[in-house]
C-alpha cells in the first residue's frame, strides 16, 4: 500500500511537503505541489484516517446509543445528526436491544478515542457504570440523571402530562384513563401529575386501572378492543405516546366508534401520525433536546457551541378531543 514516504520518494520531496499539499497549505512550490498531486491521483493515495485523528487528537464521530427505535428516538436522532453533520461530525448508531454488552462496545469505543463524545438515549448498564467512562470524553444521556459527570437533556414529564390532562378536563372529560408506557423514571412523574390532577378538580378517577407498558399501534389497537367491550368506559384515555393513541383511534373509529363524541383521545409526542390523524397530543421537542444535547458535547470538547434552546412542552388541540 502507498504511504506518504513512497509519494516523498517518487515525488523528489520531503514528507513534509507531501503533507503540506494534503493539508492544502499554501506556502508549497507549484511544481512540487503539481508532482505531489499527479502521484496521488496516479497511485489513488488515500490518507489514513485512524493516523490522522490521532494526529489531530480528534475523530469527529461522536456514538448515538439507544436500546430501541421509538418515534421520539427516531426524532431525536435525525435531529442530532443533522446539527452534528453542519458541525462536520459524523455519528455511529449502537442499538443495543437493552444489552449492556453491546452498550460497552460504544463506551470502549470512547476509552480507546475512536469515538469523540457519546450521547445515551436509553441505557442498558447501571449508571455509575457508564459514569465511569466520562473521563475518556463527554458523555451525555436524553434520560431523566442528575450527575455531576453526564448532563442529561431530560424534560420533567410531570409538566407536560399535566398540561395535557387540564386540557381534557377543559374540554369536559372527567372519567381519565391513564395509559403508560413502561415504569422507568418517567412514568412515576406521569403518575404523579394525574394524582396532583386529580385531587385539584376532586375526580374519583375513570372506574377502571390504569394500564402500563402499551407502547405500540398493536396496543392502541387492543386497548380499543377492551373500550368496547366495557359496559361503563372512560370518557378520555391519556395515551402514553402518539403510536398507542393512534392505534386506538384508528380501532375504534373502525368499529364505528365516536371520537371525541363517545371518548376523547390525547397522545404524547407530536408525531407525523398525530398530524395525520387530527390527534391531540403534547409537543415534546426531542429534536431541540438533540441540539442541545450536541452543544453541550461540543462545548466539553473545546469547540464553539451553539446557545442550548429554552425547552417547554406544548398543548396541540386537534380532533380527537
Amino acid at each position: 500500500m502507498t504511504n506518504i514516504r513512497e509519494i516523498a520518494r517518487l515525488a523528489g520531496v520531503s514528507t513534509a511537503t507531501v503533507s503540506r499539499v494534503l493539508n492544502n497549505h499554501p506556502y508549497v512550490n507549484e511544481e512540487k505541489r503539481r508532482k505531489v498531486l499527479e502521484l496521488i491521483d496516479r497511485l489513488d493515495y488515500v490518507p489514513n484516517s485512524s493516523a490522522t485523528s490521532l494526529k489531530k487528537g480528534m475523530t469527529r464521530i461522536v456514538g448515538v446509543v439507544s436500546s430501541l427505535y421509538t418515534a421520539s428516538s427516531t426524532s431525536f436522532i435525525q435531529a442530532f445528526s443533522l446539527i452534528a453533520q453542519r458541525h462536520g461530525f459524523n455519528i455511529m448508531i449502537f442499538l443495543t436491544d437493552q444489552d449492556p454488552g453491546k452498550e460497552k462496545v460504544a463506551l470502549e469505543m470512547l476509552r480507546s478515542k475512536q469515538l469523540d463524545a457519546l450521547v445515551c438515549l436509553h441505557r442498558a448498564n447501571e449508571w455509575n457504570f457508564i459514569e465511569s467512562y466520562a473521563k475518556y470524553g463527554p458523555i451525555v444521556t436524553w434520560q431523566r440523571l442528575v450527575s455531576d459527570r453526564i448532563p442529561s437533556v431530560f424534560m420533567d414529564q410531570y409538566e407536560g402530562y399535566r398540561l395535557g390532562l387540564e386540557h381534557l378536563h377543559a374540554r369536559g372529560f372527567r372519567r381519565i384513563l391513564n395509559v403508560y408506557s413502561s415504569r422507568g423514571l418517567n412514568t412515576p412523574q406521569r403518575m404523579r401529575a394525574y394524582a396532583d390532577f386529580a385531587a385539584a378538580h376532586e375526580l374519583g378517577g375513570s372506574g377502571h386501572p390504569d394500564f402500563h407498558g402499551k407502547m405500540s399501534l398493536e396496543d392502541g389497537e387492543e386497548l380499543a378492543h377492551w373500550w368496547i367491550d366495557q359496559s361503563d368506559p372512560p370518557d378520555a384515555i391519556a395515551c402514553s405516546n402518539d403510536d398507542v393513541a393512534a392505534g386506538l383511534l384508528t380501532e375504534l373509529r373502525r368499529r364505528g366508534v365516536s371520537v371525541p363524541g363517545e371518548v376523547g383521545i390525547l397522545g404524547f409526542d407530536n408525531n407525523n401520525l398525530a398530524r395525520l390523524l387530527d390527534l391531540s397530543t403534547v409537543h415534546y421537542p426531542s429534536d431541540k433536546q438533540a441540539e442541545n444535547a450536541f452543544s453541550i458535547l461540543l462545548d466539553r470538547l473545546g469547540q464553539p457551541a451553539p446557545q442550548p434552546h429554552a425547552l417547554a412542552f406544548e398543548l396541540i388541540a386537534r380532533q380527537s378531543t
